[in-house]
């Protein structure tokens, strides 16, 4: 397995003062995931914005993992609602601008 990508979990807690335990709370929970390669925990790069995020909320707000998965889910949802809301307002432009060009057509 290439680990490029991965980052060491344990250098990465040592150097944003985050414990090992809390990562893996956040993968028991299914919010991160942590792989073991040659005996060693790597994460995804690309889970890092996450983390940092979960890290605020649990540290700096008090907020348990159970909160901070509640908020997950919420937030993805906000993101597939506005993403919905999105491609529905780009629809019904085009029905407006049919509805204007025939009302000009009638005069």
């Amino acid at each position: 397995m290439q680990t490029t990508d991965l980052i060491i979990v344990d250098d990465y807690c040592k150097k944003s003062h985050i414990e090992p335990s809390f990562l893996e709370m956040l993968q028991e929970g299914g919010l991160i995931k942590i792989d073991i390669v040659d005996g060693e925990n790597y994460m995804p790069a690309s889970q890092l914005s996450d983390i940092e995020s979960y890290a605020r909320m649990y540290y700096d707000l008090s907020i348990n993992i159970e909160g901070i998965d509640a908020i997950h889910h919420i937030l993805k949802r906000i993101k597939s609602m506005q993403t919905e809301i999105g491609q529905l307002r780009k629809k019904l432009r085009i029905y407006e601008k049919d509805d204007f060009n025939d009302i000009i057509d009638i005069y």
